[in-house]
């Protein structure tokens, strides 16, 4: 049920689909999309809000409301174009401009209607994700500061911030309170890590006691941060609150990740290049392409030798395997319940940033230039924060820690949306060696079925 193109058949034209799901072992800030072709630049995406049970606590206070801003580049060509455009092998562009909730503001107009009010002297929640295609964006209030309490489904050390670098696929919740001077002022979303400079703005606007006309927002916006630095140090800053509830009654803390055994260690290199005059993206020199039969479908069905080759890219890829790039399938098997460490190195002059289904992975680090085993004394191996998605900066790399708990065919991505459609992904084979009904479900019996297991016998179903 993991929506991506390598675990369901897509939904036919003119069809529906009821997806049921239990969202019981996560809180947070989430977002819902389309994830096959380039349907995701037409829109179609949403805010997910998971709130944790009453009886377990929430370190702060309720807030007065709960607000999500979704923020993004925006490419006004059609969808159907701009994949188009990448078939042909050329590359994406640069967007045409930034949206906040749909639209992109105008600074200094008279008229300019909320996107939210507040009142005085009251705090809200407003939960803030990057639901581009492309870009990085850097987020900020005018005249007030946020205190960050979650993200990625954490909750965090309770700092607060000026403004906040927001990558793609990732989501902040933050407090901010309404204690300025009662008029509009404006939240600001703009491009980080380009050569040009687009942004968006929105209008929160303080509610008069007395019914009066507000003022309106001051036309000298805040500015936006410069260079990787700045970034890098604020993401150090972030951590994981060890003494707060999630999900769970114990507390988040009580997951001691730093004194697990690393059993494999994984190292990831994204790269561009040419296969066949046409531009592709690679993990370790393999552009990954989807198949017709969905390839947890063809491992649950028995027929997987048929679709796809299991492990054909390497823990650790060589200089020349970088430099070839080839097309197949890449699903690497991953063996239940180890834990494993994930080097993300990027090579290139251009900003990544990873996500991960299936689960939750501790960033220990992130430093410039190339990893060696050396880099490991610098790991934050107390309170990194458990999250979905990370980010490496251009010449960098980042290291990533998980347990491979979650049986099932995970998406390993680029969530710049160009390079995760020309191949810059993977997936990881996760199999319970009991096939037990205590690791995975068995398939829903709504489940769409296409290619070569479209009209099969249905596998005997897993047993308790």
């Amino acid at each position: 049920m993991e929506g991506m193109p390598g675990t369901n058949c897509p939904i036919p034209p003119g069809k529906n689909y009821t997806y049921h799901f239990q969202p019981k072992d996560q809180i947070g800030s989430y977002f819902y999309f389309p994830s096959t072709a380039m349907h995701k630049a037409a829109g179609g995406f949403g805010g997910l809000r998971t709130n944790s049970r009453l009886l377990i606590p929430v370190p702060y206070a309720d807030p007065e409301d709960d607000y999500t801003v979704l923020i993004g580049d925006w490419y006004t060509k059609s969808h159907s174009a701009l994949r188009k455009n990448l078939d042909a092998g050329k590359a994406l562009g640069r967007p045409a401009g930034i949206l906040m909730n749909g639209k992109t503001g105008k600074t200094g107009g008279k008229d300019d209607e909320p996107l939210f009010t507040m009142k005085q002297g009251k705090t809200y929640k407003f939960r803030i994700c990057n639901i581009g295609i492309k870009t990085s964006l850097n987020f900020r209030f005018q005249g007030h500061s946020m205190k960050l309490v979650e993200m990625d489904g954490s909750h965090v050390v309770q700092n607060s911030y000026d403004s906040l670098d927001v990558h793609l696929g990732q989501c902040f919740a933050v407090l901010v309170t309404a204690d300025q001077a009662p008029k509009d002022y404006y939240m600001v979303a703009s491009t980080r890590f380009t050569k040009y400079m687009l942004s968006a703005t929105g209008v929160v606007r303080y509610v008069p006691t007395d019914g009066s006309k507000v003022a309106p927002a001051s036309p000298e916006l805040p500015p936006a941060p410069t260079g990787v630095a700045w970034s890098l140090n604020q993401f150090r800053s972030f951590r994981w609150n060890l003494t707060a509830s999630a999900a769970r009654p114990n507390p988040q803390g009580s997951y001691h990740y730093g004194q697990i055994n690393i059993t494999r260690t994984i190292k990831i290199v994204n790269s561009a290049s040419t296969v066949n005059g046409k531009l592709r993206y690679a993990i370790n020199g393999i552009s990954h392409i989807n198949q017709e039969t969905p390839l947890k479908l063809a491992e649950y069905f028995g027929v997987a030798e048929k679709v796809f080759k299991y492990n054909t890219m390497k823990d650790d890829p060589s200089p020349s395997s970088l430099e070839n790039i080839v097309t197949e399938p890449n699903v690497n098997n991953a063996t239940f319940r180890e834990f494993i460490e994930i080097i993300l190195e990027n090579p290139e002059k251009s900003i990544q940033s990873w996500h991960l289904d299936g689960y939750s992975f501790f960033p220990v680090a992130i430093e410039g230039g190339k990893w060696t085993p050396e880099k490991r004394k610098n790991y934050n191996l107390l309170d990194a924060v458990s999250r979905h998605s990370i980010h490496v900066y251009p010449g960098s790399w980042a290291a990533i820690m998980l347990t491979m708990d979650n049986a099932g065919m995970w998406n390993l991505r680029a969530n710049s949306w160009d390079r995760y459609y020309l191949g810059q992904q993977m997936y990881f084979s996760v199999l319970s060696p009991n096939y037990s009904l205590r690791d995975e479900y068995n398939i829903p019996d709504n489940a769409e079925l296409c290619g070569i297991v479209k009209g099969m016998p249905m596998p005997k179903p897993y047993t308790p």
